[in-house]
């Protein structure tokens, strides 16, 4: 008898909880759609709740299982009160953040504050808090750091946003080597420019636009679409042997 065929791991997340911070939009409303369509049952956060509750409504049409729950992850203590409230995710997708590009002399306190606030303290604490009650539970998961090409690379006025996403990808690692002795995974996704409700303004100015397609090597902005495929893959046994790794969902960019 021949030996039998190896089987690909499973894709499928049934009966897992996720979370996904930001998830009333763009990348976040992908990564939310991405889980439940893997059959994952999603907690979608927010500060408003208007967002997350119409697109928790779409999952729920779909056929997926969703639900919508206010939270401002720069309030500690609402994170902490929200991750105790709840029985243990087996998936974090830390999405929440923000950027504000400018050259690096006009950075005042309160734009650095704002930036590294939100998408590194918050997804810190964030992390810390979910992973505290996986532990507690004795469960083993994925958490999944929406990270950038600008956590590999530098870029023009964005001084604030690397720092703050070279900062994740170094957090990740860490977490990785922390947490794996408990089962828990810990990777990051860095896209290129994504075409997003936060990011479209931007794309507005043709010369902007223009430069940023002359670094993505296979010609067209990314959409949040793009890195549905990455996300479940990071979510799911797929990648059990990950960890403290980024994938690099870039068109191309850090290529050269």
């Amino acid at each position: 008898m021949p030996e039998a065929l190896p089987r690909t791991p499973s894709f499928r997340l049934d009966g897992r909880r996720a979370v996904v911070t930001g998830a009333g939009r763009g990348i976040g409303a992908a990564a939310a759609a991405a889980l439940a369509e893997g059959g994952a049952t999603v907690t979608l956060t927010a500060r408003n709740t208007g967002e997350i509750e119409a697109v928790a409504a779409a999952i729920i049409d779909a056929g997926g299982r969703a639900e919508a729950a206010a939270l401002d992850v720069t309030d500690q203590s609402a994170v902490a009160a929200f991750f105790a409230a709840r029985p243990a995710f087996d998936i974090l997708v830390n999405n929440a953040g923000t950027n504000r590009p400018m050259p690096m002399t006009e950075v005042t306190t309160g734009d650095f504050d704002a930036v590294l606030g939100l998408n590194l303290r918050a997804a810190f604490f964030v992390a810390q808090a979910c992973v505290n009650r996986m532990i507690a539970e004795r469960r083993a998961g994925s958490l999944i750091h929406m990270s950038s090409q600008m956590g590999h690379v530098g870029g023009p006025n964005r001084s604030l946003y690397c720092a703050s996403k070279w900062a994740v990808e170094g957090m990740s690692k860490s977490f990785a080597l922390d947490l794996a002795a408990h089962g828990i995974r810990s990777n990051t996704i860095a896209p290129t420019f994504i075409e997003t409700p936060l990011t479209r303004p931007y794309f507005e100015d043709p010369a902007f636009r223009q430069s940023v397609l002359a670094k993505i090597k296979l010609g067209r902005i990314g959409t949040p679409e793009d890195l549905m495929g990455a996300i479940l893959f990071l979510a799911s046994d797929a990648s059990s042997l990950m960890t403290g790794a980024s994938i690099v969902v870039d068109g191309g960019w850090t290529a050269d």
